[in-house]
């Protein structure tokens, strides 16, 4: 549809000094210009959310936001707002007020901790006293001024004293349906300066407006008793118009906030550090607008992520996930069935893939559609579309594969590993492999492109031998000739080093691609090595590998916030072939407990619960002389759901005998561990 925008700007006059006599001021019965300028700059909230480019509700005499966070709200435009020290010391003063409130509140001693529900429900208390039962600050005492003198202007180009103009700027949107208007939106912004504005000249900027991207704060939102502590990403103007562009429920607006603030930036983490993460967050809320499967997925995930990190328990955060779960399956079927708007279709089933095995829980009750039947309707639609061999011009110019066909090659070839089978575009990444065509995968996922399409063909010569279509002298030559076009994907330069800027302390992601790209390698050398007939992982060769694994996490950055969740596949396939006397365990084990409760989410909880589960089938035979009698536990610890699936009647479900004699653990493959307990993992 299209879309109508002007912007309009304007210059008002001086404000009034306090020094001018009150004869010279604007009567209100002549018509107060200066208050009509002051009525229309409270419609753009109070200056503390400007400053903070936070929406203000404007409630009288604090917003929301402001009595939310415990810091003084300002609809009167203070002394520091035109001076851009004095503004950026201000935004340091309430970074730092944000924080400490934030601690507070984590340690349940903060009177809004208590309250909290009452004034998500619309209980908004009218002022700290009033709420609080005791004055948070003194009247007199003005936390958002400064305490020191003001410097005086010197000798000034207009003088030691200049009045101070604002320039309002005000961007209009309508549209336009068969040209009868549907819809306005109107955003102004207002810049404050110490001469008359030049109307072609570009805005003023202040240093520092970055600040509010990576701060603390509480929103004010509230979703059925439980509070939201979020994060606000990299969420600019922009960000904030299109998510208010965004039709839900009352109801469902907390979902929509905390998968916007909370899932939406841990998503895409390579991404992110490439710089893209912007771009991918735009195109994802723009979806939300006008894709209502997209929406109900992503409000279904939203309600995972608040369950699981939340410790939610209920029939009504169950009941949330179901209705959006189930929305979105019937807003699917309904546009397949007309047969329309096939790349909204693809968005939405490849977002139920991804986003679900990003935030689900590794034990998920709930019934769902298995991902490899999403992804076969996925692979249909993206042949329909024929966009694997699609270019399109991306935010540079530069001709790219469309991010709907990156994503799909991800999910292609790593699952198909999951399940030994074909990926289904094959054929594809042969020829771009041979060709040296790119894929996209490298920004989006961190591992080479090239590397990614060896894989792929490691898991068709996996299937040819699963399936028995190859004998082992076949497979021997396959994996020789493979791992030689492994080694030519290696850098000339193999010195791993940490990706963190010795000066600015910042992710570099070119270095940080090389190591990630460096463990798939590793990975994909130890999956090829595994096809070989008589492969056993205490070969040396093999616990070499493991071991360089091992050595080049450390220049991964760990815990919460590093890239242990962009490595599962590397990481289940090192692990599944790595004996109980390497390093590599202890290793994983220590970079898990960094991760905290993320540990347990998603791929990366699915991919450890696996292992622990792999590891106790297949590990070194433990001779019975060392169970004592009736020693329940380890017999316990033996015991495995696999063996009771089998129908064993060994006690400890692994070939137990008396006199001394060997327990033998079961050799299973890691597949038949996922299928014998329906773990339908997607671990990517």
């Amino acid at each position: 549809m299209p879309a109508c925008k002007k912007t309009s700007i304007s210059a008002s006059k001086p404000l009034a000094s306090a020094h001018t006599p009150m004869s010279q001021r604007a009567s209100p019965v002549n018509g107060d210009k200066a208050s009509g300028r002051m009525h229309k700059r409270s419609r753009s909230g109070c200056y503390t959310c400007r400053l903070r480019r936070k929406k203000c509700d404007e409630n009288h005499p604090t917003c929301g936001a402001c009595a939310n966070l415990q810091v003084q709200c300002n609809y009167k435009r203070p002394d520091w707002w035109t001076d851009a020290a004095l503004r950026r010391g201000r935004k340091e003063h309430i970074k730092n007020t944000i924080k400490q409130t934030k601690m507070r509140e984590r340690n349940g001693n903060h009177p809004s901790h208590l309250n909290r529900h009452r004034n998500m429900s619309g209980a908004m208390p009218t002022s700290p006293v009033n709420e609080y039962g005791a004055p948070m600050y003194s009247e007199s005492y003005d936390m958002f001024n400064s305490q020191l003198p003001t410097p005086g202007l010197g000798n000034a180009p207009y003088g030691p004293y200049v009045p101070s103009y604002e320039v309002d700027v005000r961007t209009e949107r309508q549209t336009f349906v068969n040209d009868v208007p549907t819809r306005h939106d109107s955003l102004t912004s207002t810049f404050s300066a110490f001469a008359p504005p030049q109307l072609s000249a570009p805005m003023p900027t202040f240093a520092g407006d970055e600040w509010f991207g990576d701060e603390y704060f509480a929103q004010a939102g509230g979703y059925n008793g439980y509070t939201q502590d979020v994060v606000d990403p990299t969420m600019d103007k922009t960000h904030s118009l299109l998510q208010s562009n965004i039709a839900v429920s009352e109801h469902d607006r907390p979902l929509l906030d905390h998968f916007i603030h909370n899932v939406l930036r841990q998503i895409f983490p390579v991404l992110e550090a490439h710089g893209k993460g912007n771009l991918r967050a735009k195109a994802i809320l723009r979806a939300l607008e006008t894709n209502k499967c997209y929406l109900h997925c992503c409000l279904s995930v939203a309600s995972i992520h608040l369950k699981t990190t939340e410790g939610l328990e209920g029939e009504q955060i169950d009941h949330d996930i179901m209705r959006h779960r189930y929305e979105a399956i019937s807003q699917l079927c309904q546009a397949l069935g007309e047969d329309i708007n096939h790349e909204e279709i693809l968005d939405a089933t490849l977002a139920m893939i991804f986003f679900h095995c990003s935030v689900g829980p590794a034990d998920d009750y709930l019934p769902d559609i298995p991902w490899f039947d999403h992804f076969q309707a996925a692979s249909n639609l993206v042949t329909r579309l024929e966009l694997p061999n699609a270019l399109v011009q991306d935010s540079y110019g530069a001709l790219a594969t469309p991010f709907s066909m990156s994503l799909t090659s991800w999910i292609d070839i790593l699952g198909a590993t999951m399940v030994g089978k074909t990926p289904q575009f094959a054929h594809q990444y042969r020829s771009k492999y041979l060709s040296q065509t790119m894929s996209g995968l490298r920004e989006l996922m961190g591992c080479d492109d090239k590397v990614m399409y060896l894989i792929s063909e490691i898991t068709c010569l996996d299937s040819l031998k699963s399936d028995g279509r190859i004998d082992g002298m076949a497979v021997c030559c396959h994996v020789q000739l493979l791992g030689q076009q492994l080694k030519s994907t290696e850098p000339a330069d193999l010195a791993l080093e940490s990706p963190y800027h010795p000066t600015t302390g910042a992710i570099q992601p070119e270095i940080l691609t090389k190591t990630i790209s460096h463990i798939f390698r590793l990975a994909a050398r130890i999956y090829l090595c595994s096809l070989v007939p008589g492969f056993d992982r205490s070969q040396e060769s093999n616990e070499s590998l493991v071991a360089a694994v091992t050595h080049a996490l450390q220049f991964i950055p760990a815990g919460p916030y590093g890239y242990d969740r962009s490595l599962v596949w590397p990481l289940l396939m090192t692990g599944v072939f790595s004996g109980p006397s390497t390093s590599f365990r202890a290793v994983l084990a220590n970079r898990t407990a960094a991760l905290g409760d993320y540990g347990d989410l998603g791929s990366f909880g699915r991919m450890y619960r696996l292992l622990q589960e792999v590891w106790r089938m297949t590990d070194d035979p433990i001779s019975s002389s060392q169970v004592a009698p009736g020693d329940k536990s380890h017999n316990s610890s033996l015991t495995s759901p696999i063996s009771k699936l089998e129908g064993s009647e060994s006690p400890s479900g692994a070939g137990a005998t008396m006199g001394g004699r060997e327990i033998k653990r079961q050799q299973a493959h890691w597949r038949d561990i996922m299928k014998r307990n329906n773990w339908n993992y997607l671990l990517i």
